[in-house]
């Protein structure tokens, strides 16, 4: 591809080639301006314009018209397939495919989201675009805005917000809390009550060195801690400890729903009044009208409710 001199046509008015080629299609200043929709004086203004910067007279009045100079004939085709060219390219839409669509998708997760949703996006992917193949990594709120400034990242799903201009975000779902624990090991009573809740040995998520992991927050804002006797990164890891040992755990209740009966766990509501932030979809707002990008929010989003609906209807049974 031939190189562009950026400087030489920064310093030419490329609307001086449309209304050229109004002037080549009408071979008339009142008709060019008028398709232009601009004033008869400011059509000749930029008729004068364009002889000083192409030292050509260009047209000349023979008669009722304005007929080209060879110059301007000279000129003519290739200004024309420019300006088409550059018509289309702006007025083009992207084509998308889910089907034919080659590409890595890179995605930034709160933990537990992640589990709730990479399984289902997977399949969901390979039935409809087998092309795309995801990448996706833990993140942690802070980090999440530069990985999506520097590319790193296409999507944010977590508890993340558009705090700056340049991203957008859309609300997914407040967060619920609750309690699971194998009734084998643990024969409690529920709703478990708020003295045993406490007093109970937990297993926690954490991604810190704080025993009280994820709930660290929460359970300071309400002047609480629990007694926490094994800490662990994985969720899952977690939920095989409470499936294996006298512990409860207090896990987000969408997860809880889902994964708690396939470890043979009960559910609780949680004894004490927990906040925890809503989960929502952030992008780069380069993104925002990005027809791949468009797509795969709209699965995200149906995913997870379509996973909550499955969720329900496993603790229900």
């Amino acid at each position: 591809m031939q190189s562009i001199d950026h400087f030489d046509l920064r310093s030419f008015d490329l609307n001086l080639l449309v209304a050229f080629d109004a002037l080549m299609q009408d071979r008339s200043v009142t008709r060019a301006a008028a398709r232009l929709k601009v004033g008869q004086p400011a059509m000749s203004h930029t008729l004068s314009t364009l002889r000083v910067l192409l030292q050509d007279e260009l047209f000349v009045r023979v008669g009722s018209l304005m007929q080209p100079t060879p110059r301007a004939a000279a000129l003519a085709g290739p200004v024309r397939a420019a300006l088409a060219q550059m018509q289309a390219a702006l007025h083009a839409s992207p084509a998308f495919d889910p089907a034919t669509e080659q590409r890595i998708i890179r995605l930034g997760f709160s933990s537990e989201v992640e589990l709730l949703l990479i399984p289902e996006l997977a399949a969901a992917l390979r039935r409809a675009a087998p092309g795309v193949r995801l990448l996706s990594q833990p993140v942690e709120r802070d980090d999440a805005h530069r990985l999506l400034d520097d590319g790193s990242l296409d999507l944010a799903v977590g508890c993340f917000q558009a705090s700056v201009q340049r991203h957008q975000s859309q609300f997914l779902f407040d967060q619920a809390l609750s309690c699971v624990f194998n009734p084998n090991r643990l024969p409690i009573k529920t709703p478990i009550a708020l003295a045993d809740y406490l007093a109970l040995p937990h297993a926690l998520v954490t991604f810190t060195n704080s025993l009280q992991g994820c709930l660290a927050t929460a359970l300071d804002e309400i002047g609480t801690e629990l007694n926490v006797v094994a800490a662990s990164s994985e969720f899952l890891t977690v939920l095989a400890t409470v499936a294996a040992a006298p512990v409860i755990t207090t896990i987000p209740t969408r997860m809880a729903r889902l994964y708690g009966p396939r470890f043979g766990l009960t559910l609780s509501p949680v004894p004490l009044k927990l906040r925890l932030p809503a989960v929502a979809m952030v992008w780069p707002l380069q993104l925002d009208r990005d027809a791949a990008s468009v797509w795969l929010r709209a699965l995200v989003a149906d995913i997870l409710q379509t996973t909550e609906r499955a969720a329900c209807r496993l603790a229900a049974g």
